[in-house]
């Protein structure tokens, strides 16, 4: 009988507002899944070299420049597909204006290879991942969700699924919806709906900051214990 061997996942805080980019890698086959490769691209090609990975795919949570900044190194680097949601290719396009903003030079832009959307899956080696639409932070914000055990494979030792939760849910917070696209009203119908129906135990991995839980979030959030909130979003989905 077989042992089941855990995902390798490293978590690297990239640029200067310290991006979560996660390196998912297969200890068998050797493929990983890059997501948010915002910037110090070098330091993931290190990982990827350090655990013999070969890149299948670099998944953009939502296209902040925070979060794309280094997709195209990483492409060029490493020939991998570039997958984001078609939602955000306008604010993809934009790049030039986020740095304005922001008062920092633009990235180079990635060429997107594949569009997602709601329901599709993220393969790599022996994983795979669910994508979920979640928009509100901007609109075309994903999540990625990986059960606890997928056939052979075992995400992590602790038995619990895993959540990529990019920028709409942090622990104790909520992404930011002030934005261009943004809306509290989405993010929330997006908790709602879509991650607050995964399993307690299911362990997140947001996109800045520590990692948490469902259940953890769903008891203790601020953002997430307001009776109007609820009662709005209780309305809209009986309407």
């Amino acid at each position: 009988m077989s042992v089941a061997k855990q995902m390798i996942h490293e978590i690297l805080p990239v640029g200067w507002l310290q991006c979560n980019c996660s390196i998912l890698g297969d200890p068998e086959t050797h493929e990983a899944l890059v997501l948010d490769p915002g910037d110090e691209v070098e330091r993931v090609l290190e990982v990827l070299q350090r655990h013999s990975l070969n890149v299948r795919a670099i998944v953009s949570t939502h296209a902040h420049i925070d979060h794309v900044g280094g997709l195209q190194k990483l492409q060029q680097a490493t020939g991998a597909p570039v997958l984001m949601h078609g939602d955000d290719l306008e604010l993809y396009r934009h790049l030039d204006k986020q740095a304005e903003w922001l008062g920092v030079p633009p990235p180079p832009v990635a060429r997107v290879d594949q569009l997602l959307r709601e329901g599709d899956t993220v393969r790599w080696g022996g994983y795979a991942a669910s994508v979920l639409h979640t928009p509100g932070h901007t609109p075309g914000s994903v999540s990625l969700y990986l059960p606890a055990h997928a056939g052979s494979v075992e995400v992590s030792d602790e038995g619990k699924g895993t959540l990529l939760a990019g920028d709409t849910l942090f622990a104790g917070s909520i992404g930011r919806t002030d934005l261009w696209g943004g809306s509290l009203e989405d993010i929330l119908d997006s908790i709602y709906s879509k991650l607050l129906v995964l399993p307690d135990q299911t362990l997140v991995y947001p996109g800045h900051g520590p990692a948490t839980t469902i259940g953890e979030e769903r008891a203790s959030n601020p953002f997430l214990q307001l009776g109007d909130s609820r009662q709005r979003l209780r309305r809209r989905g009986q309407a």
